[in-house]
């Protein structure tokens, strides 16, 4: 069921951070002039984590236990640590505090979204069709491609392109939740590891100076889990396909043959690799932007982003996306809960960047 373009508790998430943004703005100079205090995470609280902590146990707990008050008000929620953060955090620091917001989401939020974004626009544009009659061979195949693809495609591009033909493919299948658990492992996850396109937080480091390749040191790790993993999956696909009396994936005689429509989103594809790449090689010096620095390059990069999802929207067409059940909520859903984790998450690196004279000297110490 297609969702909603706008629900009443985005709008609201969207108001309350116009208002934030109104309040905070007309002190950047401030900010600028000033500095971050460099003190805040040797004086900040431990408590001031909690809201960080709160926001990450909505998101794990409210769409268990209560699915339907999430799905109509998580942009409340996320509104609510948000706000229960900042507001002091201002009262207390003023400047240093503002500066810390708009440099977290000017430096970080922004080109992470970018990212997620443009990713998503341009993997809804590839669409796989095809006849795929599900068995554990041919499962374990498309588990193994989702994984290749992940750290290129983004987890959730991946995601976007196989798992409606899985599911289709095993549409005779009577056990099929144990498929969808090993694909959000193996593509969603463990897929996700070699490169900052892959996974949020590897793409984090990439803006904080880690270099592009470097997480290829992950990759005898990840073929070890992908190859535990994609065994398992084997074992238990093939123990249910006999169990269910499976003797070969039904025919209906209607063969479609496998095909992509929308290929030349890979070109976009690429574009966006290229431009990542190039932000992590180029140095163009900084720009200044609301008194946060930015590296040209780094401007450059999301402009081009964007470049490749605008292109990749106009020029595939919306049948396509269509026949892909591609909306904008889930990408919607992820700006609005991120902002919110952005947020509470500044006494947490400030705490630890403190290191031994922060609150979590005791872990520091204990790590080393």
């Amino acid at each position: 069921m297609r969702e909603p373009i706008m629900s009443t508790s985005d709008t609201i998430s969207i108001a309350s951070g116009a208002v934030l943004a109104s309040l905070v703005l007309p002190v950047a100079a401030c900010a600028a002039g000033g500095g971050a205090h460099a003190d805040m995470g040797v004086s900040l609280p431990l408590y001031s984590v909690l809201p960080f902590a709160g926001m990450l146990l909505s998101i794990a707990l409210f769409p268990l236990l209560a699915p339907k008050f999430w799905h109509h008000h998580f942009g409340k929620v996320s509104a609510f640590w948000a706000v229960v953060l900042v507001v002091p955090l201002v009262l207390q620091y003023q400047g240093g505090a503002v500066y810390e917001i708009l440099h977290i989401v000017l430096a970080d939020y922004v080109p992470f979204i970018i990212l997620l974004g443009s990713l998503y626009t341009v993997s809804g544009g590839i669409l796989l069709k095809g006849t795929l009659r599900g068995t554990p061979a041919l499962n374990t195949g498309i588990l193994a491609i989702g994984t290749i693809l992940a750290s290129w495609m983004g987890t959730t591009g991946a995601a976007m392109l196989l798992i409606r033909p899985l599911l289709r493919a095993n549409a005779h299948r009577k056990n099929r939740t144990f498929m969808v658990v090993f694909f959000i492992f193996l593509v969603a996850n463990v897929g996700g590891s070699l490169t900052p396109l892959g996974d949020p937080p590897l793409f984090l480091g990439f803006l904080r100076g880690v270099p592009f390749f470097w997480t290829f040191h992950l990759l005898p790790h990840m073929l070890v889990a992908a190859g535990i993993l994609l065994a398992l999956y084997y074992l238990l696909d093939r123990h249910y396909y006999r169990r269910e009396g499976i003797t070969a994936a039904p025919d209906d005689g209607a063969q479609e043959p496998i095909r992509i429509e929308g290929s030349y989103n890979f070109i976009f594809l690429a574009g966006i690799v290229g431009a990542v790449l190039m932000s992590g090689m180029a140095k163009w010096g900084d720009i200044s932007i609301l008194g946060i620095h930015r590296g040209v390059q780094d401007v450059v990069r999301d402009g081009l982003l964007v470049l490749m999802a605008g292109l990749s929207m106009a020029v595939t067409p919306r049948p396509l996306r269509e026949a892909n059940a591609f909306t904008w909520f889930p990408i919607q859903e992820v700006a609005i809960l991120f902002i919110g984790i952005f947020l509470t998450m500044i006494p947490c690196l400030k705490i630890l960047q403190a290191g031994s004279q922060g609150e979590l000297a005791f872990l520091i110490a204990a790590v080393r």
